[in-house]
């Protein structure tokens, strides 16, 4: 049995008697509650706004209040296909669960970038083997590319798989691991096919006989000079922090084609040799040829450029000042990074279609002004030629992305804060790059959130490394008042430092709280429990569910909510006005009921407001926040703006006399002995990663050194040989600054490889200076004859690899990487055929040199 129904509309509710009163007639009458309440039904009370801007022609916007829905793919899918299914799916139901009045915008498709970028990088790897097989059959003729072609070829399929099998998907990194060492991994295969070429020119040996003598001449040398390689890029793998996941596909996918080509080159390449390169005559090598010529060409130049600095003691001199000139130029190449004339970052920023307005307003502030200041701020970014729309967020966050991740916006929520989402065409339909475009809008952005009283921070996608901001200063000491005083101070240094914007800090602003104190006697006297009146100020200000509706159509319970009216919420008299009902018992036993307004039993009191204590590793700290404006003479690294504040900290005065210790590695131990301000941010991670990457390095030195230790069994020529490695610098740095790029973690790994691509030189010079002293050639002779034969190899193999390098020098992340590699290679290689066969001859002339008439000055003898 049920008695009664539920009430079913508005209309009903509005219908409910809640007293009878006399009609004036002797009669009574009902009162409703329609006739003592306002009774809507309507949404409730706004807390958070969305909605979608768009551009249109002249620079105006359009906005249109939207629902974001935000889709994520689970991890080891492809996004490109989640995000086709996705987009299909949407059209699919576009005048079925879409109203035709409802318009659906895509905003950001990362699949569909992650595909563009696939494509091209892909293109890029095609167009990197092309162009080395090209430069073969410019060197060396059509036969001996082909034999480089399928080498590499099937190199890089054997890569891809063994990629496939380590568990690496195809994604922007491990598609640049793949370009960045197409030149590296054709090395072996240009060096074996050069040999056989130049021994086909010279040996009267039939060609199953020849090959392998061609082959087992450079075998050792090769053999060293790919584990060279893979001992400076492997460890790599091993850094942790941000960059050892980051990264890692460049070095364990290179080192695994390392080893996949040296194999091919030692198996394929020499049977595709006596395939195509049957037509070998035995006396070719005295008829007159482009090679002969190219090599007495060689033999002369390296004769004359070389024999003033042998000639045993008479060339010391010679030898000192070049030693003296190189040392010069690699500290010039240096200085360049404190001149500012090449900038230190962790990461570049990326050309990206899309960046963020972060908004933050004073504590309490409705969301209704919060919403004015966003409306204000995508006026100001519609007017930008290069956005296509905006979504703006008023009261919550955007949806997560990787400023959400790793900066927690997603957190953010409240009517005083917002964000700003702005869409930017295709990279290639716009002149500026997404950092000039966010730069530049910056001021005037700024210019409208003072009005408001506002901070807000421009950031980019990425915005760096993962850190709260590029700028962070944690301040530590022994209260947590005296942490927030100084870390105004602080603050104020950030504002006035030129180039530091988007300042902010981890204190909220000072509020006061109102609260009600209830006269308990008084209320016990009118029999009003103190727990009546708070229910009633919360059912007056907040409202207060009694009952759901039961429509039938709603798939949700619609409330039906008590409170004041909207107009009368943002007064505290008007909920003061409402009157309490009590009950006290009276001397004869009955029950007497009593009516006293709420503000007789409450007095209004003013507190301060809570504060928020943010802790790191158990200890209060207050964070001070900025970033670094770029532009034109302008650096956006953070660690320059770093250092420009430090005069003005140093003369900040802590209060309470305490001392103020700057920390750059750990927060202070100690926070009781003295205030502390630790440096994190971007300069922590940047820190951590070069370190790690420091020890990646000098490992990959020493493993090196052993290499060669265990091949030349001395413990001198691997010094000797690793000798370039230092004069990669006088390549890089110059390089960065020429093309106005900065020196970022992609540098430092092109640096690393620059390590094992460069003792290969060596290797094949020094192995070639033994081979030619094992044949009776005089040393000073066997010097320059080393030179003079292993130069077109080497050079063969330099420009392999800076044509990898070329091919990714568009790419914002990873040019820094192709400028190491193209400036690092062209200036060691040219340096490393003079300065090691030198070096070499140096070290050991008064040991091996023997007695001999003087060499002329042009020999035109046989470079073999």
């Amino acid at each position: 049995m049920r008695a009664g129904q539920f009430l079913a509309s508005s209309r009903e509710v509005g219908e409910l008697i809640v007293g009878v009163r006399p009609d004036g007639r002797g009669g009574r009458r009902p009162v409703y509650l329609a006739d003592v309440a306002r009774v809507t039904d309507g949404p409730d009370l706004p807390t958070r706004y969305v909605w979608h801007g768009a551009r249109v022609d002249g620079g105006a916007g359009v906005e249109y209040p939207a629902v974001t829905i935000a889709v994520s793919k689970k991890a080891g899918e492809n996004a490109s296909s989640v995000a086709d299914g996705v987009m299909a799916r949407v059209e699919e139901l576009k005048g079925q669960l879409i109203p035709a009045d409802v318009k659906v915008v895509e905003t950001r498709n990362y699949g569909d970038t992650a595909r563009d970028k696939a494509n091209k990088l892909i293109q890029k790897l095609i167009f990197a083997t092309l162009s080395v097989v090209a430069l073969v059959w410019a060197a060396l003729g059509r036969r001996e590319a082909a034999i480089v072609g399928i080498a590499v070829v099937l190199t890089l399929a054997s890569t891809l798989f063994a990629s496939w099998a380590w568990g690496f998907t195809l994604n922007r990194v491990s598609l640049f691991a793949l370009i960045f060492s197409i030149g590296i991994l054709v090395d072996d295969a240009i060096v074996v096919v050069e040999n056989i070429h130049r021994r086909a020119q010279i040996d009267h040996a039939p060609p199953t006989q020849m090959i392998p003598r061609a082959v087992d001449e450079v075998g050792g040398p090769t053999i060293l000079a790919t584990l060279t390689v893979i001992a400076a890029l492997l460890p790599m793998a091993f850094v942790t922090g941000l960059m050892g996941p980051y990264m890692s596909p460049i070095p364990i996918n290179a080192s695994m084609g390392m080893l996949l080509s040296l194999a091919i080159a030692f198996v394929v390449t020499p049977w595709l040799a006596l395939r195509l390169l049957h037509r070998h005559r035995a006396g070719a090598h005295a008829a007159p040829s482009s090679a002969d010529r190219l090599g007495a060409w060689l033999a002369r130049f390296f004769s004359r450029a070389m024999t003033p600095f042998l000639r045993g003691d008479r060339g010391r001199r010679n030898r000192w000042l070049m030693a003296a000139g190189i040392g010069l130029a690699i500290l010039l190449a240096v200085a360049l990074a404190p001149l500012k004339l090449v900038v230190l970052k962790m990461l570049p920023f990326d050309n990206k279609s899309e960046f963020q307005v972060v908004v933050d307003l004073p504590t309490g502030t409705p969301v209704e002004r919060t919403a004015a200041l966003l409306r204000e701020l995508g006026a100001e970014v519609a007017t930008l030629p290069e956005v296509t729309h905006y979504q703006a967020y008023a009261g919550l966050s955007a949806p997560i992305n990787f400023n959400g991740l790793v900066r927690q916006y997603y957190l953010r929520a409240g009517g005083e804060v917002g964000d700003l989402q702005v869409n930017l065409a295709n990279a290639h339909e716009r002149q500026r790059k997404s950092h000039e475009i966010a730069q530049a809008v910056r001021p005037a952005l700024e210019a409208i959130a003072r009005r408001y009283g506002a901070d807000i921070k421009v950031v980019e996608v990425p915005p760096g490394p993962p850190v709260l901001s590029p700028l962070v200063a944690e301040i530590y000491g022994p209260n947590y008042d005296a942490q927030m005083a100084l870390a105004r101070e602080v603050r104020k240094v950030f504002e006035t430092t030129p180039d530091i914007v988007a300042i902010d800090d981890s204190m909220l602003d000072p509020g006061t709280r109102l609260q009600l104190q209830v006269d308990t006697a008084k209320a016990a006297l009118y029999g009003v429990p103190p727990a009546e009146v708070a229910r009633m100020v919360r059912m007056a200000l907040a409202g207060e569910d009694v009952t759901p509706l039961h429509d039938g159509q709603s798939k949700y319970a619609v409330p039906v909510r008590i409170g004041l009216a909207p107009e009368d919420k943002g007064s505290l008299q008007a909920a003061l006005k409402l009157k309490l009902r009590g009950q006290l018992p009276t001397a004869d036993g009955r029950t007497e009921s009593y009516e006293i307004a709420l503000a007789e039993l409450v007095t209004p009191v003013s507190a301060p407001r809570e504060r928020v204590i943010y802790r790191k590793d158990l200890q209060p700290v207050v964070y001070v926040v900025g970033d670094v404006a770029g532009g034109a003479g302008k650096t956006d690294s953070p660690l320059y703006g770093m250092f420009e504040m430090r005069p003005a900290l140093a003369k900040l005065a802590p209060p309470g006399g305490l001392p103020l210790a700057e920390h750059w590695i750990a927060a202070p131990s100690d926070r009781f002995a003295a205030f502390g301000l630790k440096w994190d941010g971007e300069w922590q991670v940047t820190y951590e990663t070069f370190r790690d990457m420091g020890i990646a390095y000098g490992v990959g030195l020493i493993l090196i050194y052993l290499l060669v230790v265990a091949q030349f069994r001395s413990y001198l020529t691997p010094l000797i040989i690793m000798a370039p490695i230092p004069l990669t610098v006088i390549g890089v740095m110059p390089g960065h600054a020429a093309l106005g790029a900065q020196f970022t973690a992609t540098s430092m790994i092109g640096m690393i490889a620059l390590a094992g691509i460069i003792v290969r030189n060596s290797i094949l010079l020094v192995d070639f200076v033994n081979l030619k002293l094992d044949e009776g050639t005089d040393f000073q002779q066997a010097v320059i004859d080393a030179a003079a034969t292993r130069a077109k190899p080497i050079v063969l193999t330099a420009l392999a690899a800076m044509l990898g390098a070329l091919f990714i020098l568009d790419d914002p992340i990873f040019n820094g990487l192709a400028i190491a590699l193209l400036g690092g290679i062209f200036v060691s290689t040219l340096l490393t055929l003079i300065v090691i066969p030198i070096l070499y001859y140096a070290a050991n002339y008064r040991r091996l040199a023997r007695p001999a008439a003087p060499i002329p000055p042009h020999t035109e003898g046989n470079t073999t």
